[in-house]
């Protein structure tokens, strides 16, 4: 690609962004899946590849650019240091996802507008850790305890950003599973208000229990 390719490329992207500047605005995304068993988190494009343009300035959208590659970076680095952790801590992780997330502005990058940053401006860090721990007592007592969270969701988690529980045993198809275990999947609220949901729920249990 010679300097009038590339200039054809980019000049109706820098016309756009000048007449509508929320278009410029780009969100970049990288996810890595871990494996407690093997302590490594796997990224969705770990294959070797070529960094080229984004889209949004011109690329193919075929190779990565920088920005993938530095939240594939981050995103693969917390979940290997997430998994290290809870497994000296005896955490009980049994697996999850850590989502990085960045966003930058095209105008600043083609400049456009002298005004907006080069680069990415801010990153979101989501971590959906799952685990399980059993309840004292029977079926119905684990069941008390997922009907007694108000934070945490009595559902399956689904990938999204809320925190869930559920009594995997009470599933069609899992009735193998201890009928106590419950498995618990962590999503982006504060931690201390899902320990005080927790604790609450148990105590709960505790007190019907005596």
């Amino acid at each position: 690609m010679n300097a009038d390719e590339l200039r054809a490329l980019q000049g109706p992207l820098k016309q756009r962004y000048r007449t509508e500047p929320g278009s410029a605005l780009v969100t970049a995304r990288a996810e890595a899946v871990l494996d407690p068993q093997r302590l490594t988190a796997t990224l969705s494009g770990h294959q070797a590849r070529a960094a080229g343009l984004h889209p949004a300035t011109g690329g193919n959208g075929q190779e990565a650019c920088s920005a993938d590659l530095l939240l594939e970076s981050l995103a693969a680095c917390a979940g290997v240091t997430v998994l290290a952790v809870a497994t000296s801590m005896r955490a009980g992780l049994s697996g999850g996802r850590v989502i990085a997330e960045g966003t930058w502005d095209a105008r600043g990058t083609l400049g456009v507008d002298k005004s907006v940053p080069v680069g990415i401006r801010s990153i979101v860090v989501t971590f959906d850790l799952e685990g399980s721990f059993d309840v004292r007592g029977d079926a119905s007592a684990a069941d008390a305890v997922c009907i007694g969270l108000q934070l945490i969701q009595h559902a399956t988690s689904l990938g999204g950003v809320e925190s869930t529980i559920e009594r995997r045993a009470g599933i069609p198809g899992q009735e193998h599973l201890p009928a106590t275990l419950l498995r618990l999947s962590v999503g982006i609220e504060a931690v201390e208000d899902l320990w005080g949901d927790l604790d609450r729920a148990l105590n709960a249990l505790r007190g019907s229990q005596r």
